[in-house]
């Protein structure tokens, strides 16, 4: 009797494949029954989502504030910025005849920018992270170092420092807070701004016929200015600088030109005839020998 190999194998095949169908269900019905039914517990999906809500009105109610905050900055710090201009423009009035009382009123009138536009500024940022809100503040006290240092400077002929400025901002803070206090970066930007200021009061001295005045103007600019360069190249991060720094030795060409100019015109000078007045004082240069 002869096999039948074909068939044989066929047979083989479908008994494997049976047992294996076999097997696949039975696990499959046993991985049915062993697993647990779903079940939705609405005291721990609310959770996440209830404590997600909060922090979200936390976070929009602190920028809320902080916008209301910014507001209040740049208000005060227009206001200073003004009242600071004021006091550049009436030391601008100082002549050889009212230089006292010039200055005065402007000393009086720089003090109440002190006492009631910065004071408003400093209840605003003392104690909080000042630094974030300095670009809402800066131009103000860059505006207020230009006018203080200006008048130290027609006043006594020196320099106001920055320490000198902080410490005269002392006595607006909370001693029980951290004080506001005025960073090197604006101050050396107020002090950029400063030589713009000597350079028109140089032009005007000079027009009035005070020649060494102006000649101290222009060695006290001279000296901020060399000073500065040796400070601007590592402020890398401050375009405003380099641009002042432009303005500033414009501001020294000007001052030189305009005291080399009178020296020259007081050389050229030729007395009226029938005067015996041989001075050039007139035109606001010294004697020559």
């Amino acid at each position: 009797m002869l096999i039948n190999r074909a068939s044989v194998h066929r047979n083989l095949l479908s008994l494997m494949a049976s047992k294996s169908q076999r097997k696949l269900a039975e696990s499959t019905m046993q991985a049915t029954s062993n697993k647990k039914p779903r079940s939705i517990s609405t005291s721990t999906s609310t959770q996440p989502s209830s404590s997600m809500k909060d922090s979200f009105a936390q976070y929009a109610e602190y920028l809320n504030q902080l916008n209301d905050k910014r507001e209040r900055v740049v208000k005060a710090s227009r206001d200073i910025t003004i009242n600071s201009k004021k006091v550049i423009f009436q030391v601008h009035r100082i002549s050889k005849n009212n230089k006292d009382e010039v200055l005065e009123k402007a000393e009086k009138d720089l003090s109440n920018v002190k006492d009631q536009h910065i004071a408003r500024l400093v209840n605003e940022l003392q104690g909080t992270d000042f630094w974030k809100l300095r670009r809402a503040y800066s131009p103000g006290i860059q505006e207020y170092v230009e006018a203080a240092t200006f008048c130290k400077f027609c006043s006594a002929g020196t320099l106001l420092n920055l320490d000198e400025i902080n410490e005269m901002l002392l006595p607006l803070s909370d001693p029980s807070l951290e004080p506001l206090q005025i960073n090197t970066l604006d101050y050396i930007l107020g002090l950029a701004d400063l030589t713009g200021e000597l350079m028109r009061l140089a032009i005007g001295r000079i027009s009035d016929g005070e020649l060494e005045y102006a000649q101290k103007i222009c060695r006290f600019v001279r000296e901020i200015y060399r000073e500065l360069t040796l400070v601007a190249p590592k402020m890398d991060d401050s375009s405003d600088m380099k641009t002042k720094m432009d303005v500033m030795l414009q501001s020294v060409m000007k001052i030189e030109n305009a005291c080399f100019g009178v020296h020259v015109r007081g050389s050229e000078y030729i007395p009226f005839i029938g005067s015996d007045d041989t001075s050039y004082t007139s035109l606001g240069a010294r004697d020559f020998e």
